[in-house]
């Protein structure tokens, strides 16, 4: 699975300012669309942008959110179609994954990877109804029609000091491909139940942190991201938890967005100089957004985060065990042991 690399600072050393940027623009604009889901809202834009790298390229920054508008009308549809039939559902979802994660093996690309998350977000919220189909579904498009007006103004006021693109280099893996994507797309079908069963529909991008391990093909790969995620995701709970402790001193939107702002910009800043894999920062701010976002809507802010940190790992390393021993003995690689190697030290930038 393709890693985006660590940001250049003598590349792109406005990262961090424009990473705080985006979330505090996000965040702004929730009090004006008044979203259903908050944490969409924040987190997508967050997500998408801070996966971008080197010059601002308008066919990469806008590819991403059209996607998602595509993909999740035709999800939406697809599970308001199949819902009422549980056993047929359960299979289209499996089939789903399935696809998603062979395209992952297959090319090592980012297609497959929206495939799988957005399967998994449809998937989940399906459960529970056509009409929460349809709110998800809204909710993605406001979230990548906010990115697109986000984006390009971000990149005006921060621009990167480069001009030439990011050119990605995905690696297909080697091996029977259809028996990992197999495995995965089982262990995911699991998955999504668990996370129905123990995660509020407003908390569903918290879901994404939990599911991303299972794309990366080696059980090395595999436990190294499940620890990449850890780290994210108590990253995003002590930065959530500063925000809301600070923001609740003095509850008013410009002390939020400032707030906001300063936390995007550490993780910028990390991302750019810490000599540790710089992922786990990526995923800390979205996860730290979805967090605020989800915590400020309930009573208990500490425990809201608390809940959401310990489901989310608790079916992240669930998961991961589950691929690595099934991985085990199937063996359906053909070296894992040196391409393992190399995708974890990809992973780690």
């Amino acid at each position: 699975m393709y890693v985006a690399p660590r940001p250049d600072a003598a590349e792109d050393p406005l990262y961090g300012i424009r990473l705080g940027l985006t979330g505090a623009l996000a965040f702004a604009a929730i009090p004006l669309l008044d979203p259903v889901m908050p944490t969409i809202v924040a987190a997508l834009p967050v997500g998408l942008i801070a996966a971008q790298r080197r010059a601002f390229s308008p066919v990469r920054v806008f590819a991403g959110p059209i996607a998602a508008c595509i993909i999740a009308v035709l999800m939406a549809w697809f599970v308001v179609w199949l819902q009422p039939m549980a056993v047929v559902y359960a299979g289209a979802m499996w089939l789903v994954y399935f696809v998603g994660f062979g395209l992952i093996l297959r090319t090592g690309a980012a297609p497959g990877m929206l495939i799988v998350i957005m399967g998994v977000l449809f998937s989940v919220i399906g459960m529970s109804g056509a009409a929460a189909v349809e709110v998800l579904r809204n909710q993605f498009i406001l979230g990548a029609l906010l990115t697109l007006v986000i984006a390009p103004l971000v990149y005006a006021i921060c621009p990167t000091r480069t001009a030439a693109p990011q050119v990605d280099a995905p690696r297909p893996e080697q091996g029977n491909v259809v028996v990992g994507a197999a495995i995965r797309a089982f262990v995911l079908l699991g998955l999504s139940f668990w996370l129905y069963a123990v995660m509020p529909p407003s908390d569903i991008m918290m879901a994404i942190m939990a599911a991303l391990v299972l794309v990366f093909p080696t059980r090395r790969a595999v436990f190294f991201e499940a620890g990449q995620r850890m780290r994210a995701t108590l990253y995003g709970s002590a930065l959530a938890a500063i925000i809301l402790g600070v923001f609740l001193l003095s509850p008013h939107l410009p002390i939020l967005l400032g707030l906001i702002f300063l936390a995007g910009l550490w993780v910028g800043q990390r991302m750019l100089f810490d000599p540790r894999p710089h992922f786990a920062y990526q995923n800390a701010y979205p996860a730290a957004m979805a967090l605020v976002a989800g915590a400020l809507s309930t009573q208990d802010p500490g425990a809201a985060i608390l809940s959401r940190v310990v489901l989310t790992l608790v079916g992240a390393f669930t998961a991961a065990y589950a691929v690595a021993l099934l991985d085990q003995l199937t063996d359906w690689r053909q070296d894992p042991g040196p391409a393992g190697t190399a995708q974890a030290s990809s992973a780690g930038g």
